[in-house]
């Protein structure tokens, strides 16, 4: 799946009654037949002494409270949603061990730094960045068939996932950090770039209005200028390629040292 989603790119569009009346209702304890009466004053409505009878009112009848389909019931107690802000930081800080594990997270550079980075790679080449806008923490900086372009990446509750307009948030997957998310969308390109290519079809003209929909691949992750993978990293990618997704590392036969070496960074990529 190369996922044309109207995702919000940064440099081009993807097809993806008044308070005197109420003070009046709530001093008057009567039918509206008693106001005006003569020798009835206000004042006498909030503490009555002798009160002349209403027409058609019995000053003695006890008041009748009205009927209800359902009786009433207390509110609940109100819950508490605020959330531990020490879970977002955990958070926040297990994706940037693992950002800087990756080696193809290159921190605060700028969109045109990272156009020209991209402008002579191959398509499906991206790298993960800062984010230059104060509500979000990274962008996906990705070659696509149209130029090199941007996808911020949102965080909320603890999960992170592409930004994307309103229409398309819902269908929009979540993950616990950046890497497992650029995993799953790598892993998902490339299933299907392996299967057998569609017979070519002369392309269906674009529309004035309308811009032409940016196919969003991620097939190779771009490494830091001058630095390239360790070989223990190299091995450590190997491993995790090679046993099963969520496997407990602690039961392979190897050092607790080298254990725990794997578990910094279990991801394939």
């Amino acid at each position: 799946m190369c996922f044309p989603l109207h995702l919000r790119l940064s440099n081009v569009s993807l097809l993806l009654s008044s308070p005197q009346s109420l003070l009046a209702e709530q001093r008057v304890c009567r039918p509206s037949s008693c106001v005006g009466v003569p020798g009835f004053a206000a004042d006498q409505v909030m503490h009555p002494l002798n009160p002349p009878a209403c027409p058609g009112h019995t000053p003695n009848a006890p008041e009748v409270p009205p009927r209800t389909s359902e009786p009433q019931r207390p509110f609940p107690p109100p819950q508490n949603t605020v959330r531990d802000p020490e879970e977002d930081l955990l958070c926040i800080a297990k994706t940037f061990c693992y950002l800087r594990e990756s080696g193809w997270y290159w921190g605060p550079i700028t969109a045109t730094e990272a156009k020209q980075r991209l402008q002579k790679m191959e398509e499906g080449v991206f790298l993960v960045r800062d984010s230059t806008h104060p509500s979000y923490l990274f962008t996906l900086s990705v070659r696509t068939n149209r130029g090199p372009t941007n996808v911020r990446i949102e965080y909320s509750d603890s999960l992170f996932r592409l930004d994307s307009n309103w229409l398309s948030k819902p269908r929009i997957l979540s993950f616990p950090d950046v890497v497992s998310l650029v995993q799953y969308y790598m892993s998902s390109c490339s299933s299907d770039s392996s299967k057998d290519p569609p017979s070519p079809s002369p392309p269906a003209p674009t529309s004035v209005k309308e811009p032409a929909a940016v196919h969003l691949k991620l097939l190779r992750p771009l490494h830091r200028s001058g630095e390239s993978p360790s070989l223990q990293h190299l091995c450590r990618l190997q491993i995790n390629r090679s046993v099963a997704p969520g496997a407990d590392m602690t039961g392979l036969p190897l050092p607790r040292r080298m254990v725990e070496y794997l578990q910094r960074y279990p991801f394939k990529l």
